[in-house]
């Protein structure tokens, strides 16, 4: 496990990952609106301090490509249908944020103008710049590929500080705290940690990107109020993976 913290004191321009199944609240499928204005919310906050966001959402909450392959869809085909549920996901949140006077863009690596932009980085930087949020949706456009990748990826292209992985616990554990009240929690962690011990922190694509690209991800719950704003501050919240 790593030791001494480096985590900075605050973060310009973040990567904010957040599952598909968080749009999903208690549900559990779907799309919740009290759920999505809360992350609007979040978001909202951390923008006003001139923060600049981009955002990659998954799909799970209305279709997963995998569990469409294990179910005995072709695995290309289960891919562009989840890549098209965040689609769906991105166009939900653009309008939770903008009913809150924050300014969005919706980029897709799939070509849909009626709905959204082509993804094009040099476009996506400049819309930061104007200090719009900018939702990446359909993942990198490629079948195989999961939205932990894209978050990889897209953080990478646009400068990103950091990829802050939004889940439901408030860190990464050495077993699930749910099942096990006595799992520790991790404070700080190398890249090697998690693909040596196989947790689930994203995928090890995903990790193995930003372990090249020295891109550091922190895992926080984003269920608790103010905890992406302490994130960006810098505060001691969640796991750090560097």
């Amino acid at each position: 496990m790593a030791s001494g913290s480096r985590r900075k004191e605050a973060y310009q321009r973040i990567l904010l990952k957040l599952s598909g199944e968080a749009l999903a609240g208690d549900a559990g499928y779907g799309i919740d609106t009290e759920v999505l204005k809360i992350i609007a919310g979040e978001i909202k906050e951390i923008h006003k301090q001139g923060v600049q966001i981009g955002v990659v959402i998954g799909g799970g909450n209305i279709f997963r490509g995998v569990k469409g392959a294990t179910s005995g869809m072709d695995r290309a085909s289960a891919d562009y249908v989840g890549m098209l549920a965040t689609v769906m996901n991105c166009l939900a949140l653009q309008d939770a944020l903008e009913q809150i006077g924050v300014n969005t863009r919706v980029q897709s690596a799939i070509a849909m103008q009626a709905l959204a932009e082509p993804y094009i980085r040099r476009k996506a930087i400049r819309h930061l710049e104007k200090h719009r949020v900018v939702i990446f949706g359909a993942g990198t456009g490629n079948p195989y590929f999961t939205t932990d990748t894209t978050a990889a990826l897209r953080a990478m292209e646009i400068g990103s500080e950091v990829v802050l992985k939004a889940t439901k616990v408030d860190g990464v554990y050495d077993a699930d705290p749910k099942k096990h009240p006595e799992a520790k929690r991790f404070e700080e962690l190398t890249y090697l940690d998690v693909l040596q011990r196989g947790l689930k922190v994203m995928d090890s694509t995903a990790i193995s990107l930003c372990m090249d690209n020295n891109l550091p991800i922190i895992v926080f719950n984003l269920n608790q109020r103010g905890s992406l704003k302490q994130v960006v501050a810098g505060g001691p919240i969640g796991t750090l993976v560097h």
